[in-house]
């Protein structure tokens, strides 16, 4: 299946592989929350989703000689780009199970921010990513993809590379995954 890519990204990419730093600035004010959303979810912290976004773009800016339209859109690219990244991080003898003091300190200790309410939203957050995380591939593309990103069905449909009604019963189908998977958790 063909996308069809929209114009002003075809000849924003154009550009910006002729050397249009404005064109790549164009570019990447379009697709950040995509590719930072993205990120986060995979992270779960807001410095690192930050460091790994901007070396996203960094190394988009280095590589956008070489993209070629393969059927997907310039985001897919960016976000393929952030899933490396991610997976890099996780492999290497960087990441660690450890909060900066500074950002404990950081932390007001009032409303949503009081220890309690952030242990059981935390519990609450990670029971559901690890549900997500146990969908099959593509329902767990079409959850972050329409709830986490907050793409339309025509988005995640061209990203994915499918059609909406594909989505749709995908999107359902793993709805109701994770409404087995979630009943005894949340009720």
């Amino acid at each position: 299946m063909r996308e069809e890519v929209p114009d002003d990204v075809r000849l924003l990419v154009l550009d910006a592989k002729s050397g249009s730093t404005d064109s790549f600035g164009t570019l990447y004010d379009r697709y950040v929350d995509l590719v930072y959303r993205y990120i986060y979810f995979r992270v779960g912290s807001h410095q690192l989703a930050e460091d790994l976004t901007s070396e996203t773009f960094l190394r988009a800016l280095r590589r956008i000689g070489d993209f070629t339209w393969q059927g997907r859109d310039f985001g897919a690219w960016l976000v393929t780009i952030a899933r490396n990244l991610v997976t890099d991080h996780f492999k290497s003898g960087r990441y660690r199970l450890e909060i900066p003091t500074g950002e404990i300190i950081d932390v007001p200790l009032d409303g949503s921010h009081i220890p309690e309410n952030a242990v059981v939203n935390a519990i609450i957050n990670d029971r559901v990513l690890r549900a997500v995380r146990d969908l099959n591939p593509e329902q767990q593309e079409c959850v972050v993809l329409r709830f986490l990103h907050g793409l339309s069905l025509a988005e995640t449909a061209l990203i994915m590379g499918k059609k909406s009604g594909a989505i749709k019963a995908l999107q359902f189908r793993a709805i109701r995954a994770l409404a087995r998977a979630l009943k005894h958790d949340l009720a």
